[in-house]
């Protein structure tokens, strides 16, 4: 097996074309809308969602719309600007019209069409701009549509992010691509915001999903920006087949890793993008007694904002990162801890090195970062997770966020 790093996104794969445009949700001008269209008639589908309980409308319809059809979809349709979250029955009803109406411009049955939606919760979908703006985008799909309708998703996101891979294998090469957005709110414990990914390969539904949870687990699922689970969060993953590399268990590491591939680089992305941020921080806990301890202190670290604003003001304060290993939950002994920012060991074996204090300053005013907690548990299980600093932009747009 070998993979390669290509252009495009998520119409890099064979048989899919997207779109995106301004249909007038956004006050702005700014696009606010994108379809993803498979052309083949069977093609797999799954998607993870949020573990908010809170779930917005097009969370509910999609997963109903999976399970109608029984794992398969040809289009998902995203509008930016409006999260129709917390928008009672009308909600629910203008999510369903969504999928209808992209059924009907595809000559498809609506269970064969997946929704997404992201903005201000709490707003009504002003459905007269999507009933002539979704006919408009289905009209202009194309193949090299992957860019535009990466940016129809997009809210406070800098920049758009897009990604594809091609695996060659012993029996054949097939596609995997993808798009995402994601600038605050991020905490998914499944995904992202919004994530897609499709692939040209012959893939089952039920082993669909198994690699797209499988991929989730070390990218989407192992990044944070504010600690804040979104009420819309889900990703799709489609696979049309049209390459004709058939996805068995032999191949399964093949899927597996394009779909990693792909939506690591989405998932950095979403970080080095976070609202406000200046620094991507990758924090890694290793001597960690179970699987869960090492994700549990990476993430308490991780989304600590006493650690994020020390990486922020370019504070080498171990002690922050000590804190937050050691009221993860996670086993942690003081005594055999070990805390390393970049190559620089801080604190070791219940002591601290601050004569080390001025390099390790030095190290974190540079924009990549690493931060590394071994628990001292004696066990061997690690966990990585990518992070951002917390800044005052992050403050100020959050706090104007619906005004």
């Amino acid at each position: 097996m070998r993979t390669t790093r290509i252009d495009g996104g998520v119409t890099a794969p064979a048989g899919f074309r997207a779109s995106g445009l301004h249909c007038g949700i956004k006050k702005n001008g700014k696009p606010d809308l994108a379809l993803i269209v498979s052309d083949a008639p069977s093609t797999s589908a799954a998607g993870l969602f949020t573990t908010n309980l809170a779930k917005a409308a097009p969370i509910l319809v999609s997963q109903q719309h999976l399970a109608d059809a029984g794992g398969h979809a040809r289009a998902v349709i995203t509008n930016s600007g409006c999260a129709n979250a917390c928008t009672g029955p009308q909600g629910m009803a203008d999510a369903v019209e969504m999928a209808t109406l992209t059924a009907d411009a595809l000559a498809i049955a609506p269970p064969q069409v997946l929704v997404a939606s992201t903005g201000v919760i709490g707003v009504n979908l002003p459905m007269p701009a999507l009933r002539s703006g979704i006919p408009a985008t289905a009209a202009s799909l194309s193949d090299d549509g992957g860019p535009a309708a990466a940016r129809g998703i997009m809210t406070t996101d800098p920049f758009p992010k897009e990604a594809a891979v091609e695996v060659a294998t012993d029996v054949g090469s097939f596609r995997v691509g993808g798009m995402a957005k994601g600038s605050g709110m991020i905490e998914p414990r499944m995904a992202t915001m919004l994530g897609y990914l499709t692939t040209d390969a012959v893939v089952d539904p039920s082993l669909l999903h198994r690699a797209l949870t499988d991929a989730c687990r070390y990218t989407f699922n192992a990044i944070t920006v504010d600690g804040e689970p979104s009420t819309n969060d889900c990703v799709f993953a489609l696979a049309n087949g049209m390459s004709g590399v058939v996805i068995d268990e032999g191949l399964y590491p093949a899927l597996f890793e394009g779909f990693r591939q792909v939506a690591h680089e989405l998932a950095i992305g979403i970080v080095r993008g976070g609202e406000g941020a200046t620094k991507l921080v990758e924090v890694t806990v290793t001597g960690a007694a179970t699987d869960a301890d090492a994700w549990l202190a990476a993430r308490a670290i991780a989304n600590s904002p006493l650690v994020k604003t020390a990486v922020h003001g370019g504070d080498p304060n171990w002690g922050r990162l000590v804190a937050a290993s050691g009221r993860s939950g996670a086993a942690f002994v003081l005594e055999h801890a070990r805390v390393r920012i970049g190559p620089l060991v801080l604190f070791e074996g219940g002591r601290p090195f601050d004569e080390r204090a001025p390099q390790a300053a030095e190290y974190l005013k540079g924009t990549t970062l690493q931060i590394g907690v071994d628990l001292g548990a004696g066990g061997t299980h690690t966990a990585t997770v990518w992070t951002c600093d917390l800044t005052a932009e992050y403050v100020k747009i959050n706090a104007e966020y619906r005004t």
